[in-house]
């Protein structure tokens, strides 16, 4: 089946308007930012100061900007939730308390939902941020801070469309948001905390002692053993490798599959072979402490595929492959 439109248009037209769009849209942002003033601290130093949570509310596209900038918020550091205007007017401004800070967003300014709820979630102390394109607005006068997101003019031809003024509203939000997280000290392991079923999460907070192999899993022999007892314990264990160990399970060796083959490449008598023979003296080896991914780093690093886990006094406590770090979701 063809992808092309069966409807008829004027394929350059179309996009020399879009050109058109982003083009306006991103001078919108850029005059944004000259426009960034002492209302930007004042802000950040409300919210910094907040003993509650943030709450963001908005009509119309304007609450789905304030959707995504209370989403973003909240994985940064600073904890916020979004309330929809017109339901606070029916029992969910309940949620709102004298800690709170609140952000409202309006291009116009005057929502008639946000508009409506101001004075009460000013009684109850909370102290009001808006953010509107309009700083001559009811809800820009209301408000404790004014953030100023207006824009020369909308990018859709007919000027009507929210959409170079949503793009600057959610720009501002995020650049509140990351202002906040750099001055919270908010640093990329609390960021994995707030996304534990992302890559970033797993990354940073999967440990070796989370994924390795040990105890009857783990792959061993004695440094006296032979090589059939080597071929043993790897077949049985599934790793590719197998650790030799001294009589105080410290580490002296390795042995795998490449190790195997070299010794089948010499022609040597594989019954009558030591592993001490065949094994690869003072191999790579990782903390049980260390994060996974150091573990990949490890073994891309040294194109090897296997680790040996060890204690500070250098014995035995696991093993690892990069198909565990693969299942683990690190890699």
């Amino acid at each position: 089946m063809s992808n092309l439109s069966t409807v008829k248009f004027d394929a350059d037209a179309a996009l020399s308007l879009a050109r058109q769009v982003l083009t306006i849209e991103a001078e919108a942002v850029l005059a944004m930012r000259d426009r960034l003033d002492q209302q930007f601290i004042a802000a950040m130093s409300l919210i910094l100061d907040c003993r509650g949570r943030v709450v963001v509310s908005g009509m119309g596209k304007s609450g789905h900007i304030g959707g995504k900038i209370a989403a973003t918020l909240a994985s940064t550091g600073t904890p916020a939730f979004f309330v929809h205007p017109g339901e606070a007017s029916h029992g969910d401004l309940g949620m709102i308390t004298q800690e709170d800070v609140c952000i409202a967003l309006s291009n116009s300014g005057e929502s008639a939902e946000l508009t409506a709820i101001v004075p009460l979630i000013k009684r109850r102390g909370a102290r009001l941020i808006a953010m509107t394109g309009n700083p001559r607005s009811t809800l820009a006068r209301e408000a404790d801070v004014h953030l100023d997101a207006s824009v020369a003019q909308e990018a859709c031809p007919l000027n009507l469309a929210p959409t170079a003024s949503t793009t600057a509203a959610l720009a501002l939000g995020d650049a509140l948001a990351i202002a906040l997280l750099e001055a919270r000290g908010f640093g990329s392991e609390d960021f994995a905390r707030t996304h534990p079923g992302g890559s970033l999460g797993r990354r940073l907070l999967v440990h070796v002692r989370d994924i390795m192999h040990q105890g009857r899993e783990l792959p061993v022999v004695p440094d006296t053993a032979l090589l059939p007892a080597a071929l043993l314990e790897m077949t049985s264990k599934g790793l590719g490798m197998t650790a030799v160990v001294d009589e105080a399970q410290r580490v002296v060796g390795i042995i795998t599959d490449g190790d195997l083959r070299r010794v089948l490449e010499k022609s040597v008598d594989v019954r009558l072979a030591s592993v001490t023979d065949v094994m690869t003296r003072s191999p790579r080896s990782i903390s049980p402490d260390q994060l996974a991914v150091a573990a990949v780093e490890k073994m891309q690093s040294h194109n090897i595929n296997g680790l040996l886990v060890v204690d500070d006094a250098g014995k035995l406590v696991g093993a690892l492959n990069m198909l565990d770090l693969l299942r683990a979701g690190v890699v």
